[in-house]
């Protein structure tokens, strides 16, 4: 079991920054990937960003890319999404995710790829 805490989300004006942060504890020796996704009002669980370990590669969403930087330390087991330009419709809960079984090497973007979740972090952008 491994468990993961995010902290960082908060209210932010369009246009400022956020730097979210996500540690985990627990059985993390078998990390192969984490990543990020939000459910806004309304909306589905979509995907923000991921950190393949293994390749030390970076994915993001299409409404993210260029404004969102996700980076980490494997040996830490902690993640950061660094949140730039930031839009009300980034508002959100965010949630970080941990993918021990290795779907995440090869699909990363996936909500199925990982089997681990935090309990997710308000992140709200006032326009």
């Amino acid at each position: 079991q491994v468990q993961l805490v995010e902290s960082g989300g908060g209210l932010v004006q369009a246009g400022g920054s956020l730097r979210l942060s996500c540690a985990a504890s627990g059985r993390t020796s078998r990390n192969y990937a984490m990543g990020w996704f939000r459910q806004g009002p309304g909306k589905e669980r979509e995907f923000v960003a991921a950190i393949v370990w293994s390749r030390s590669s970076t994915y993001y969403g299409f409404s993210v890319k260029g404004r969102f930087t996700i980076s980490g330390d494997n040996a830490k087991s902690t993640v950061y999404l660094q949140m730039n330009s930031l839009r009300p419709e980034d508002t959100a809960v965010y949630y970080c995710a941990a993918d021990r079984q290795g779907y995440g090497v090869s699909t990363p973007t996936l909500i199925g790829s990982y089997a681990d979740w935090g309990q997710g972090t308000q992140v709200t952008v006032s326009s």
